[in-house]
């Protein structure tokens, strides 16, 4: 397929597959707050919609990920903890919702996914969502768990904020600082006092060997109550029992130098007329940044650019300049509590500022002019850097650990992307830098499960570069090749004029490259608006003229695999096949997985217009697991859509032992699971599938088995086609449970009973029947009564 010479150095594949975002695995112990942990539980089992409130350095993330962690068997469908910290764009607020629940990027918006239709694509889900830091995401979070409320029946909120969201249905947890004891009385018992507990535990951190005993005990106390009991200030203090030259230091130097924090201005910024817990904050922070070195101060300053999460590679290209030693800096900023460390991809570390942290080093860097703007055009760069290094490697092994990079740093992404577009940004230059990222990401938007967002920062990055430029025609076909594969016919239609459009503006430059691959997303447009002769003569020609210098080799690859489908489409399947073993000869001489994928789902392609059901499927079922691991969403489905055609046909042998259903019941599973992941249109395969399994099985058999496959998220119907974990052996069956009485009820709605009528009909008060209704629709886990009288019908 050209390119440069093969690599031969394949790595041991390792699941990389996007997974939802449980609450974050804690570094350190968690000091009591048992009282506010049993509120907050009794708030969750009776409102759906629980706010922690309260200054920042109090601590409510860290009870919402303890409460949420402890609250998961409450929950069928798991515990969703999303970080909001460095989202900056509200916009993009339910699409990290969306990203932490595992959801599936295939909106045909070109704008992010909005809040209600996220709460549809729940369903009927019953889970919990951790909302954390909301505070400067205000309205967008308040929609957010609006239409979660109002859209849904078993999704419950549990949000932290420094101020309420707003709603009625909002029930508020004030998080306040942990108590501090009297220093003047009865200290033996100190585990019993959080405060000083959470002290001793991070001084111990800090110095081993470190208790608290008779003769520093009233002193700790001290120190805790000038600190107000705020957790962050106790941390941040302990942290400094060793000095910067490595001495350790007795509490009480601690507390002198906190009493002297407290009677000075450190800092120009600070609030005259701040409460008082505030400026005991401040101080705390204060004082630590007066600890650090020069080198350390600068790092958390410029480190304060990067959201969420992010590496060490990323810490010295954005904060290295200028510094003697950037590794020293992070592991004593890790050392003082300002940097927290946590696990990443692949065994990696990563870090993180805590959000109080990181606003107060903005503050720091805005007091050294042009540094913060020279900062995140340097973090942009690095950005640019590190995508345009992974798409020169794409076609070549490393896809998965690479997939999970870009996955684990999408926050940064965001940020780079958005500086350049956004108010902070700017400039012409910024506006042209965003162009080319965006565009440079197109194997990141295509393949690993982000489509939905590639086209929204595409279309805002075309909006703000409308010069002719290569940067532009790249941007234009990865647009419009994205909403091809994602779109609504009118969306498809736009697709296929960006495609020319980018095509006839990379001629007139003479960039024969970008050309070409303009030109693949032409091919893809005649294909899937059902002209397979026009693309089939398109794909022949491409396929046929030499390697274009500058091409990419991966999209070089895909042209092979789109003329195999246009040969199958046709009938044509003696030329299909050899065709795709062929590429597949060559992906695996590459150690390539993601177009091999490809080119395996065009071979069962091949193989089912052949009707030869034993050789279609073990390449779509190696063409799912790929896929699967890195969260392709938009070759999944078509996949499963082939499996359960493969399923569904007459001549397919179900002896396997993992198939213990019938052919057609499995097959109308798969469609249930293949819609709910589906990016693409439906197809002929999808069709085809459906009319076999409906005429095995009947319409109420048919739609048992199919909402069985939708009520599966993206790992649980991958596993049950592959015959792998629980999901091999059983498919949920819609949840039960319900008493004589609610059953009663349930059979009355089926009828078409209102709950007054339900009430006459029982003898029993309306509200009575509400609350019966109500059970129901829980225990069901159901959005209205007309999934209640399709469950009746179903189970009579």
């Amino acid at each position: 397929m050209g390119g440069s010479a093969p690599r031969t150095d394949r790595r041991s594949p390792a699941t990389v597959c996007r997974t939802p975002a449980e609450p974050p695995v804690e570094t350190t112990s968690f000091v009591d707050r048992r009282a506010e942990q049993a509120e907050a539980r009794a708030l969750l089992a009776r409102a759906r919609l629980v706010t922690l409130t309260g200054p920042g350095g109090v601590g409510k993330s860290r009870l919402a990920a303890r409460v949420a962690a402890r609250m998961t068997r409450a929950f069928p469908d798991g515990v969703r903890f999303v970080q909001l910290a460095g989202l900056a764009d509200p916009d993009l607020v339910p699409r990290a919702a969306a990203e932490a629940l595992g959801l599936y990027d295939h909106s045909t918006r070109h704008l992010p996914q909005t809040p209600d239709a996220l709460a549809d694509q729940l369903g009927t889900r019953r889970l919990l969502l951790v909302l954390d830091n909301c505070e400067h995401l205000h309205r967008a979070c308040a929609e957010l768990a609006g239409a979660l409320l109002h859209r849904t029946t078993g999704v419950r909120v549990l949000a932290t904020s420094r101020h309420r969201l707003g709603l009625t249905e909002e029930h508020l947890l004030d998080v306040r600082p942990l108590p501090t004891p009297d220093p003047d009385s009865d200290l033996s018992a100190a585990h019993r006092h959080p405060a000083l507990a959470l002290f001793a535990d991070r001084a111990a951190a800090a110095v081993p060997g470190f208790t608290l005993t008779p003769a520093n005990r009233t002193t700790a106390a001290r120190l805790c109550r000038r600190l107000d009991g705020l957790p962050l200030a106790i941390e941040l203090a302990a942290a400094r029992m060793t000095d910067p030259g490595g001495l350790n230091l007795n509490i009480d130097d601690l507390l002198a130098r906190t009493d002297d924090d407290h009677h000075t201005d450190t800092d120009t910024h600070t609030h005259i007329h701040a409460d008082h817990r505030h400026r005991s904050l401040r101080a705390a922070v204060d004082w630590s940044h007066q600890l650090c070195t020069p080198d350390e101060r600068l790092v958390w300053a410029r480190a304060s650019v990067l959201a969420g999460d992010f590496d060490l590679e990323t810490v010295e290209a954005v904060c290295g300049e200028g510094t003697d030693d950037i590794l020293e800096a992070v592991t004593e900023l890790v050392g003082k509590s300002v940097l927290s460390r946590e696990p990443g991809p692949a065994g990696g570390v990563r870090y993180r500022l805590l959000d109080t942290l990181r606003q107060y080093g903005l503050d720091r860097l805005g007091q050294r002019p042009g540094e913060e703007r020279a900062t995140r055009r340097r973090h942009r760069d690095w950005t640019q850097a590190r995508a345009a290094a992974y798409e020169r490697a794409w076609f070549g092994p490393g896809q998965q650990h690479m997939a999970a990079r870009l996955h684990a740093d999408r926050a940064n992404l965001r940020a780079a992307l958005d500086f350049s577009l956004g108010a902070n940004g700017g400039a012409p230059d910024d506006a042209f830098a965003a162009l080319r990222l965006a565009g440079t990401l197109w194997f990141h938007w295509y393949a690993c499960g982000a489509p939905g967002e590639g086209r929204y920062w595409l279309d805002r990055a075309l909006e703000a570069n409308p010069e002719p430029s290569r940067e532009r025609a790249r941007a234009l076909w990865v647009s419009g090749l994205l909403a091809l594969l994602t779109g609504s016919p009118e969306d498809r239609a736009r697709g296929r004029r960006r495609a020319e459009e980018a095509r006839d503006l990379a001629r007139r430059l003479g960039d024969a490259a970008e050309a070409a691959h303009a030109g693949f997303a032409v091919g893809v447009g005649l294909l899937l608006d059902g002209e397979p002769a026009a693309a089939l003569r398109h794909f022949e020609d491409t396929v046929a003229q030499d390697p274009v210098p500058g091409g990419h080799t991966g999209l070089a690859g895909l042209e092979r695999v789109q003329l195999a489908c246009a040969l199958a489409s046709l009938g044509e399947t003696d030329r299909a096949v050899p065709f795709c073993e062929d590429a597949l000869r060559v992906c695996e001489e590459y150690g390539e997985e993601w177009v091999r994928s490809c080119v395996l789902r065009a071979l069962a392609l091949a193989h089912t217009a052949r009707a030869d059901w034993h050789r279609a499927e073990p390449p779509a079922r190696e063409a799912l697991r790929i896929g699967h691991t890195l969260h392709d969403v938009l070759g999944i489905a078509p996949t499963l859509d082939l499996l359960a055609l493969i399923a569904a046909s007459d001549d397919h042998d179900h002896e396997r032992e993992h198939d213990r259903e019938n052919g057609h019941e499995r097959a109308a599973v798969l469609l249930g699971g293949a819609d709910s992941a589906r990016a693409t249109p439906f197809d002929s395969v999808r069709q085809d599938a459906e009319t076999r399994a409906r005429e095995g099985l009947g319409r109420r058999a048919y739609e048992r088995a199919y909402l069985r496959g939708k009520a599966f998220d993206l790992t649980g119907i991958v596993n049950y086609a592959l015959g792998e974990g629980e999901s091999a052996d059983r498919s949920p069956e819609p949840p039960s449970g319900l008493t004589r009485r609610e059953t009663e009820v349930a059979a009355l709605v089926a009828e078409g009973l209102a709950n007054q009528q339900i009430a006459d009909r029982l003898a029993i008060a309306r509200r009575t029947a509400e609350g019966h209704v109500e059970r129901i629709l829980g225990k069901l886990g159901f959005a209205n009564r007309t999934q209640i009288a399709a469950w009746v019908a179903a189970h009579r």
